[in-house]
């Protein structure tokens, strides 16, 4: 794995999500709270960007066809989706982020 330098911290909102990509994979940049968290952009049951879905608290529901994760563990909470979200480390250095992917 290794560090991906994505943004600022001031760039990421709670209800919006900063995409990006390391190599093949597409990693959403979530804010919940005063935490930051990364996690597979593509929804797992059908391609879908998760950060063009709905941000509510630490939830992201898929624009597509509304499955449902918790951003900081990735994990699912509602179906159609059946599988988690892989989920990646972040590190804060001054006023950037960084994630290892």
């Amino acid at each position: 794995m290794t560090w991906h330098y994505v943004t600022t911290c001031g760039k990421v909102l709670p209800d919006s999500p900063v995409a990006f990509n390391a190599g093949d994979t597409a990693v959403a940049l979530f804010k919940v709270g005063d935490a930051f968290y990364a996690t597979d952009n593509v929804c797992p049951h059908a391609y879908a960007l998760l950060t063009d879905g709905f941000v509510e608290g630490d939830k992201v529901e898929c624009p597509l066809h509304g499955a449902m994760f918790h951003i900081p563990s990735g994990r699912c909470l509602a179906a159609p989706a059946e599988s988690d979200l892989k989920t990646y480390p972040i590190k804060i250095e001054g006023d950037s982020i960084y994630v290892d992917v």
